[in-house]
């Protein structure tokens, strides 16, 4: 960021690269921290009209961005009190300056105003990461004279300022507030600054995408010894009173191109770089929701089973908060401020959606659906007392996220405490699937349910495993591309995990290997519940009529020790069986498999 420097003036722009880079290097801190299947004609036709509704939702959400009017900036607005001393503004990623593109430039611009009269201004401090760092760790010095002496140690011999240190070529400082209706007073090229702001900075780094941090400070520079001081010294210091409950307000964009160029880029403008194209991520994964969506409801609705009722509230789930974060980027990409609670309620929805989801894995892996019906109470308690504590943790993670971690660091949720034992409690509860998997598998001798149970371990490992290996290589990835590399790899493992799920319990498939419900028997599971299905109630029937076989032991003739063991069955009951029998013949091929589903409840 040159002084005075016009984002058109290609050569100061490289020198202050190149004196950016020499900076850098002798204090080097490194960035880096670190299927789905289709239904058939027929059954689109049947749902053709809702279909038709949520495809128009999805074309409509994709026009949004399009149609957006020239925006303003990632916008901060607020207010700072003297007393409060410091305060740390906001993180943005600039991109990788353009020399061939007049306005391809990051900006910074704004307005910082008071009602109150200061004696001597605060300080807008604007710096890259490399310079950053050490300005910060000196803001919690137990003395403020002796903070703001450490703070400006090392800006006061690179920053400019006309009066102490004019051959500088940092433009890092603002003296603040700036007069009402006027330039701030370090503004010595107002050709630079944007119209209706009294400040400008323009970010003209060629050499790579950088992390950029704003803040407020009390401290003043003596501008007759060229020193640093801080406001609450100011009595001290001088005759003049320093008041440390002033006021300062401030308004402030950032850019990542010329605002008068902001309709060229709706969709990246407003973003900091490590943010660009998430609007059109999520835009995309919306879209495969909408389509995918009114086909499970369809399928849930010829389904009368738990298991499809729960996927489908995952779903649903999954669904409504990618809405929700896709509304508030759409509208952060109008306004820069966007909707931070929908964002939050967008994201407590997907935790929930990825726990539900692991717990249906854990049920089918249990068996139930496949080769039984119920879960013991003791199997549900167990499941109960681990799942629902581990959902609780992973909001805590969340919320400790967002409270908690230092926006100033370079570390993502999965590199914190709390981060590290969601992955080992993910980890955990892989294993336990396997587990009961294995037990499940053991017992089983259908076939067709022994390789859905193979697939089913296969893709749900992958599922479960990608990420804690995705969090560990991210550590090796630059915080500019983390976050992006995160959610585009997380919602694309979710986005085909739901699919497939989709396709495994499709009515048309799911009779193959699971016990669910089509529409011609719907309500059988239900029967078989509580004992009351056609052939369970025909079977008990039939038993409580049958007379008790007739057993006689008596001796062999001549008077021998020898014995007859003689067991006469009644006619009756021989004539009932080969009735059945003939019966079962005539049963159509649907019927029977209805039989074979349930047989477990007859065994």
């Amino acid at each position: 960021m040159h002084k005075g420097a016009p984002p058109w003036q290609v050569g100061d722009a490289n020198e202050a690269s190149e004196l950016d880079e020499q900076v850098a290097r002798d204090r080097s801190i490194p960035d880096a921290e670190v299927s789905v299947t289709a239904p058939k004609q027929q059954l689109i036709r049947s749902r053709g009209t809702f279909d038709r509704r949520m495809l128009l939702l999805g074309l409509i959400l994709a026009l949004i961005p399009l149609l957006l009017p020239s925006s303003n900036a990632t916008h901060i607005s607020g207010q700072f009190q003297t007393e409060d001393f410091f305060q740390f503004l906001i993180k943005f990623g600039f991109n990788k300056a353009d020399p061939t593109r007049r306005n391809a430039y990051g900006y910074i611009y704004g307005n910082l105003t008071s009602p109150d009269e200061y004696a001597v201004p605060l300080t807008l401090v604007v710096l890259d990461r490399s310079t950053f760092l050490e300005f910060y760790g000196n803001r919690t010095h137990w003395s403020r004279e002796a903070a703001c002496t450490g703070m400006f140690s090392r800006l006061k011999r690179i920053a400019y300022d006309s009066t102490c240190n004019p051959r500088a070529k940092r433009d890092f400082l603002r003296h603040v507030p700036c007069p009402k209706n006027q330039l701030c007073s370090d503004e010595d090229a107002p050709e630079n600054v944007v119209p209706g702001s009294q400040f400008t900075y323009v970010i003209n780094l060629e050499a790579e995408p950088r992390f950029w941090y704003l803040s407020l400070v009390a401290c003043y520079q003596n501008q007759s010894t060229c020193q640093w001081h801080a406001h609450q010294s100011l009595p001290k210091l001088s005759k003049l009173k320093s008041n440390l409950l002033n006021t300062l307000h401030y308004d402030i964009h950032l850019v990542n191109l010329h605002p008068n160029n902001s309709a060229a880029h709706p969709l990246t403008y407003e973003y900091s770089y490590d943010q660009q194209n998430l609007l059109e991520m999520y835009l995309v994964f919306l879209l495969v929701y909408i389509v995918l969506l009114p086909m499970q409801i369809y399928a849930v609705r010829r389904q009368k089973h738990p298991v499809t009722k729960l996927f489908t509230l995952s779903l649903l789930s999954e669904f409504v908060s990618l809405a929700l974060i896709t509304a508030h980027l759409i509208h952060y990409a109008a306004n820069g401020v966007g909707e931070p609670r929908l964002q939050a309620a967008g994201d407590v929805l997907d935790i929930l959606s990825r726990t539900t989801f692991m717990l249906i894995l854990l049920l089918l892996a249990k068996g139930w659906a496949v080769t039984r019906q119920q879960i013991s109470r003791t199997g549900w308690i167990i499941l109960m007392s681990i799942w629902v504590p581990y959902c609780a943790f992973h909001v805590f993670l969340y919320i400790w996220d967002r409270t908690e971690v230092d926006v100033v660091s370079d570390i993502d949720e999965y590199q914190t405490w709390p981060g590290w034992i969601v992955l080992i409690l993910r980890t955990s509860f892989m294993m336990w699937f396997l587990y009961e998997l294995r037990n499940t598998m053991k017992y089983e001798h259908s076939t067709k349910k022994l390789d859905f149970l193979l697939h089913l371990g296969a893709s749900s490992l992958v599922w479960f495993i990608y990420l804690p290996i995705v969090a560990i290589v991210a550590l090796q990835v630059s915080p500019m591309w983390r976050y992006k590399l995160l959610q585009g790899i997380t919602n694309s493992a979710d986005c085909m995990a739901y699919c497939v799920m989709t396709g495994l319990l499709w009515p048309h498939r799911a009779g193959q290997y699971l016990l669910l419900a089509g529409t011609k028997y719907a309500g059988m599971d239900e029967l078989d519940e509580f004992n009351e299905a056609p052939h369970i109630v025909r079977e008990r029937e039939r038993r409580r009529n049958s007379p008790p076989d007739d057993i006689s032991i008596g001796m062999g003739s001549g008077g021998g020790r020898g014995m007859v063991l003689s067991t006469s069955i009644p006619h009756s009951l021989n004539g009932d069986a080969c009735n059945d029998l003939l019966e079962a013949e005539d049963l159509d091929a649907e019927l029977l498999t209805d039989l074979n589903k349930n047989s477990h409840i007859v065994a």
